[in-house]
């Protein structure tokens, strides 16, 4: 992928978590996507109350990663880069 298409790709993943980013925003968090591999995994990073709230796990899993893979079927994970979460949600 050119970094061109990649930065599109970002783009349009970026514009799929706008659709849940206010729920996110109104507890305090938010969402920013980091990168997407080779391989197909997008890489996010949780922000503010998103990064120590317990119910992170569940919002990666029902939320963000649903949301992300429903828009592109290709992706095959969602992964956070937060240092303190688990890198494998």
């Amino acid at each position: 992928m050119s970094d061109l298409n990649k930065q599109e790709f970002l783009q349009q993943i970026d514009d799929v978590l706008n659709a849940i980013r206010p729920h996110l925003q109104a507890d305090g968090g938010d969402i920013e996507v980091v990168d997407v591999t080779d391989d197909n995994t997008v890489h996010v990073r949780l922000l503010g109350a998103c990064e120590s709230c317990s119910m992170s796990f569940m919002t990666m899993k029902a939320g963000v990663e649903r949301s992300i893979i429903k828009a592109f079927p290709e992706i095959v994970a969602v992964k956070t880069v937060n240092p303190h979460l688990s890198s494998s949600f």
